[in-house]
């Protein structure tokens, strides 16, 4: 059993680091170069549908407001994210993709989507059942983890 943990964790360690030097080389050799990984992240939790407030966003990326605002005051100035104030209450301002955003969104999403396509390809219904109870479990332990950790 040892020896597996040691195996796995090897691999996860591996695929954590392999998923951000592909992203980051991807990132500088493409017409997104002005932007970085932290930055990618945070378009890829504004998302592109719905607008989100800056503590939404935040707490997706779990993050301060504060921190978010360095990198969304980037992103607003790259012309990635916009603005847009509520008609609702004027002082709720959410956070919006423009269509660079939105397509650098894309390219990114796209990405994750044939890494999961690639690693379940040759897979039955049980082995990819077994698969996604794992990552139940690693996403639950990683969930009570952050909540336990100081601000």
């Amino acid at each position: 059993m040892d020896r597996q943990v040691q195996q796995i964790n090897s691999y996860l360690v591996s695929i954590f680091n392999d998923v951000l030097a592909i992203e980051e080389r991807t990132l500088q050799s493409s017409q997104f170069k002005d932007v970085s990984i932290k930055e990618m992240h945070t378009i890829d939790a504004i998302g592109m549908y719905e607008p989100n407030t800056t503590s939404e966003v935040a707490k997706k990326l779990g993050v301060t407001v504060g921190t978010l605002t360095v990198s969304v005051n980037n992103l607003v100035r790259k012309g990635y994210v916009i603005r847009v104030r509520s008609d609702v209450d004027r002082r709720v301002v959410k956070l919006s993709l423009t269509k660079k955003g939105r397509l650098l969104y894309r390219l990114h999403d796209k990405f994750h989507r044939d890494m999961v396509k690639e690693t379940i390809t040759e897979m039955n219904e049980e082995e990819s059942a077994v698969l996604m109870k794992g990552l139940i479990s690693l996403h639950g332990f990683l969930e009570r983890t952050k909540e336990r950790l100081p601000d």
